[in-house]
């Protein structure tokens, strides 16, 4: 018994050390909630990704390289808590669509959050076909068919620098190539010697450098259109474009959303009246149904308020109005799996049995109901979580995922563990009472 309350006083430590982890990092700010656009205010731009000229098996990569130029390029401006996220609408393959969503908390102003994003270039270089080269046509428009794709773009891009050139001076733009851009480009450069490797930025032609040997390393240099102060500004801009980005594929805004911070504040302050006022009617129906039991998972379930909101911190997890009704409803679940213990417990003291055999009778009877409810509900939640497009249902299904896996915690580990603390030796009447059981009326005998 000793042993019993000591575990049943440790947990009750451990609730209150958590709680007051959410409690004192929300009023620090060292660990606030991270909360989604409709509770904090501000704007979401989403963009098609173009991915005419990538093969199917490149989309992947392409995606991944995109979100991160892009990220890199908010960070750059200091948004707080910015979002970027990739998302694919349609089926699978080629009927899907790809897209980029960009999230910036606090930024209201539709027209700036567009200016952040930029327009970041697409960096790309073509080969002049050997027709156009055999012919000596070099001044071709950047639109000519006559430019052929050589699969090396952006996305292979590591670094830009400004350099000049040793001999006259002028600006030229240095590109270093990543491993794999380094080993295309020395392909392309062993293969097409003597032919014209243009480089593009944004459809438009910068360079037409002529291919004179094979270039191992991934160094590339734009040269010859940098002349004096304009072009060394122009060369600067470049750089800095280039080091911010180079989208591996071209984008295209589709859909803008602005939510103001009154309206974010607003559906915060109903959440937690929501939120609040569940708790409340919850914890009046289990103290009035259930006497003691209910009291006791009150308790509990106020441990696992604190464990969800901690891990919600320490993740962390993106809260939206929708993930704040799947964590108000796996307090649902929490509440049911207590429910179907007491439910046992009654029986069993109704068998006549003693109070210690009860309780333990009727978690050990009531587990495989919470395990089969729980396990259905968790797959649900991972497919939700895997197969969903949109980041709402993502959300919703990772808060309702990690409340029923603390909800099965608390029911079995913190609410047994309080129901068998209490003193159970010599049970009088006032007890079985509290428990769940009637003052008066005969044992009923247990079926064998």
């Amino acid at each position: 018994m000793i042993k019993r309350r000591f575990i049943a006083i440790a947990l009750l430590i451990g609730a209150f050390i958590i709680g007051y982890f959410v409690y004192s990092t929300e009023i620090s700010g060292s660990h606030k909630f991270k909360l989604g656009l409709d509770l904090n205010g501000g704007t979401e731009l989403v963009y098609k990704a173009d991915l005419s000229k990538v093969n199917q098996v490149d989309i992947s990569a392409s995606m991944n390289t995109l979100r991160d130029v892009i990220e890199r390029r908010v960070n750059t401006f200091g948004v707080s808590e910015a979002t970027v996220r990739l998302e694919r609408v349609g089926l699978t393959g080629s009927a899907s669509e790809e897209r980029l969503v960009v999230e910036l908390p606090g930024v209201t102003d539709t027209d700036k959050a567009i200016q952040m994003i930029g327009e970041t270039p697409v960096l790309e270089f073509k080969l002049l076909s050997k027709t156009a080269t055999t012919t000596g046509n070099l001044n071709i428009s950047a639109s000519s068919t006559d430019f052929l794709d050589t699969g090396l773009t952006g996305r292979f891009l590591q670094h830009s620098e400004l350099t000049f050139d040793n001999n006259t001076g002028a600006a030229m733009v240095s590109m270093q190539f990543n491993n794999e851009g380094s080993t295309l480009f020395a392909k392309i450069t062993k293969e097409n010697v003597g032919r014209v490797l243009a480089i593009f930025l944004d459809g438009d032609v910068k360079s037409k450098p002529t291919i004179k040997e094979e270039i191992n390393g991934g160094k590339a240099v734009i040269s010859g259109n940098f002349n004096g102060s304009a072009g060394l500004k122009e060369a600067k801009a470049l750089v800095s474009n280039l080091n911010l980005g180079a989208l591996p594929v071209p984008i295209n805004l589709i859909s803008t959303q602005t939510i103001g911070a009154s309206l974010g504040a607003d559906a915060v302050n109903k959440a937690l009246f929501a939120g609040i006022w569940a708790f409340i009617i919850i914890a009046l129906f289990l103290i009035i149904w259930y006497r003691l039991p209910g009291l006791l998972a009150v308790i509990a379930l106020l441990a696992y308020i604190a464990i969800n909101l901690a891990i919600y911190k320490l993740l962390p997890v993106t809260l939206t109005s929708a993930g704040i009704a799947g964590f108000i409803l796996s307090i649902g679940m929490a509440v049911d799996a207590n429910i179907l213990i007491f439910e046992r417990l009654k029986e069993e003291l109704k068998r006549g049995r003693e109070v210690e055999d009860a309780v333990k009778e009727g978690f050990h009877r009531a587990w495989t109901s919470i395990r089969d409810s729980n396990t259905s509900s968790i797959i649900t939640a991972i497919i939700l979580f895997m197969f969903s497009s949109t980041s709402v249902v993502k959300g919703f299904a990772l808060v309702f995922l990690i409340g029923v896996i603390t909800s099965a915690f608390t029911a079995i580990t913190l609410s047994r563990s309080f129901l068998l603390a209490i003193k159970h030796d010599n049970a009088g009447k006032v007890l079985k009472f509290l428990l769940g059981g009637k003052f008066k009326g005969e044992k009923i005998a247990e079926n064998k």
